[in-house]
């Protein structure tokens, strides 16, 4: 009977172990449940870098449609954008008489025509000079406003060149040459003088020679 007892007892022992085993492991799975109840937590870590990853898609959506937009917008602005400036290089210049009989000053018409292959603005005045056999005589502006032109290849503008006529029946100053530099633009070109032979001597005090602006003598085509 005392064997049969310390058995029981035996077996009781290890039914209670197994039991708080069961017990623990079943407090373990309670514990590890937390953790695997935090994983939203995890989650949201992922979904942020996911919801990054999704927002980079979007993103790139955006950039997508953002970039078709600026290539568009890009391409208008080129359109609309500001236009050169007209360079000596670009412009063939030409000079011819454009004086009025009865007129009491000669007038000389100097044109530029764009020839650069591109559209091209020009205002304001030209450097003019006039080469003769006393100097150079330089032109001074007639003050007037200046309207701001666009040249489109092929296209021409003109402005006046005024000097006053020998009628003294001397020789007067006699013209060479006539030295025309674009608004804003330092190399010039050298032309022909197809105005009067000379200009009356002067006392000194000042050029006789205005220029106008561009624009002043008329548009061609």
């Amino acid at each position: 009977m005392r064997v049969n007892k310390i058995t029981i007892a035996a077996l009781a022992v290890v039914a209670g172990l197994s039991l708080t085993a069961c017990q623990n492991d079943d407090d373990a799975t309670g514990r590890s449940d937390p953790p695997a109840a935090s994983t939203p937590s995890s989650s949201n870590g992922g979904s942020g870098s996911g919801g990054s990853d999704r927002g980079a898609g979007k993103d790139s959506g955006t950039k997508d449609s953002g970039a078709g937009e600026g290539t568009s917008a890009g391409t208008g602005s080129d359109e609309g954008g500001e236009i050169g400036k007209c360079r000596t290089d670009e412009l063939e210049v030409t000079a011819t008489d454009a004086t009025v009989g009865g007129d009491t000053d000669g007038t000389v018409a100097v044109e530029f025509t764009n020839g650069g292959g591109r559209d091209c603005a020009i205002s304001g005045y030209a450097g003019v000079d006039l080469k003769t056999d006393s100097g150079t005589l330089s032109a001074e502006r007639t003050g007037e406003r200046s309207p701001s032109v666009v040249l489109e290849d092929g296209e021409s503008v003109s402005f006046a060149v005024t000097y006053p006529v020998n009628d003294s029946g001397g020789s007067g100053v006699r013209v060479t040459g006539l030295v025309v530099t674009p608004p804003d633009e330092t190399k010039s070109v050298t032309l022909d003088w197809p105005g009067a032979a000379s200009l009356p001597v002067t006392d000194g005090s000042g050029t006789p020679v205005r220029v106008g602006p561009i624009g002043s003598a008329g548009q061609g085509g």
